[in-house]
């Protein structure tokens, strides 16, 4: 069983291309991360299909020219080209975004689809525990550099958009603001995973409200439950949890999205007029979520992220049909103090 449709007439089944039908993107330029498979790729044709320039950013090249291959075979006239972009290393994320402004003249949507998920304990190239120095700070050091051409972009009445992709799994972990890296007691790749996802939230609410003023709106999306490689370093056991707690949180059953359809809410969030005046948000199956509390969601709901196989794992879902958002995940307040802590963070990194 699927939730009604949201208002907007999109729902839960709803595809990106019905989405966009009769969406006009001529002379829009777009860029994706991630975008060299799964979501991201899915994003990026359905964005280039209706006439957008579309920048299809990843870190494996040859990935991206499969990807850019597949794109020209389905549309004859796309406008694409790729871009190489390391999320795990900040100095490498700059100077990509700055190699992006000397291709383009104008930028007005950037779709933060990448990262990564349930990682053995690491850290990126500057010292960052994995998921949220991918997730979350390399994200933000790539975003950043775009901000002046997002608003001029902007100035012509239309405002630019940051869609940041989150998850029902920031209900895993909170933002760890005292010890983010994990260097203070046990690391659990769930709790870090969820402060990944809950910073996802934070960035946007705290992106739209320093800059929503001045054209550049920001929301965050929960795709939904999708089959993607995102979960590839999950071991059998974490599988066969997580089979366990989506089964337990839906009684009623579970439903997976196709590709197409957890893309989706990314391309409607992406376009939607909602968010012209507005942002700051967090949206699933094509609207915005509803604010719960952590008491308001049952034990073990939220469960499951994209991953590949049909057994254990597998989405970017909670498995939770209540759905919603957590309300320390769109605080101003921590919004605002996860800004200035990054920042912080990105400081140390010359």
């Amino acid at each position: 069983m699927t939730p009604p449709p949201d208002p907007s007439g999109f729902g839960f089944e709803s595809t990106a291309d019905e989405v966009l039908a009769g969406v006009d993107l001529s002379g829009r330029v777009a860029a994706v991360t991630g975008a060299s498979g799964g979501l991201g790729l899915e994003t990026a044709r359905a964005l280039a299909a209706r006439g957008a320039h579309v920048v299809l950013a990843a870190r494996s090249t040859a990935k991206l020219d499969e990807a850019a291959a597949s794109i020209r075979s389905a549309i004859l006239d796309a406008s694409i080209e790729t871009l190489t972009l390391d999320l795990a290393d900040v100095g490498a994320s700059r100077r990509s975004a700055i190699e992006l402004l000397g291709r383009i003249d104008r930028l007005d949507l950037v779709v933060n689809n990448a990262g990564v998920m349930c990682t053995p304990f690491g850290h990126t190239a500057d010292g960052f525990e994995t998921q949220f120095g991918t997730n979350h700070l390399g994200h933000m050091a790539w975003t950043i550099p775009l901000l002046d051409q997002l608003q001029r972009s902007a100035a012509d009445g239309s405002p630019s958009r940051v869609v940041n992709l989150s998850s029902a799994g920031h209900r895993f972990g909170d933002v760890r603001f005292d010890d983010p890296n994990f260097e203070q007691g046990d690391y659990d790749p769930w709790e870090a995973y969820g402060q990944s996802k809950t910073a996802n939230v934070l960035f946007s609410v705290a992106l739209d409200a320093q800059f929503g003023h001045v054209g550049i709106r920001s929301v965050a999306v929960h795709p939904g439950g999708i089959h993607t490689d995102l979960g590839r370093h999950m071991t059998p056991e974490m599988r066969a949890v997580i089979q366990s707690r989506i089964e337990q949180s839906n009684p009623g059953g579970f439903s997976w999205k196709s590709v197409p359809q957890g893309a989706a809410t990314t391309v409607w969030a992406a376009t939607t007029p909602e968010f012209v005046d507005r942002g700051g948000v967090y949206c699933e199956d094509c609207g915005v979520a509803e604010v719960v509390d952590s008491t308001d969601a049952p034990p073990g709901a939220s469960t499951g992220e994209r991953t590949t196989g049909r057994t254990a794992g597998g989405a970017d879902s909670a498995g939770d049909r209540s759905g919603g958002v957590l309300a320390r995940a769109i605080d101003p307040e921590r919004a605002g103090h996860l800004w200035d802590l990054s920042a912080e963070l990105l400081a140390t990194v010359t």
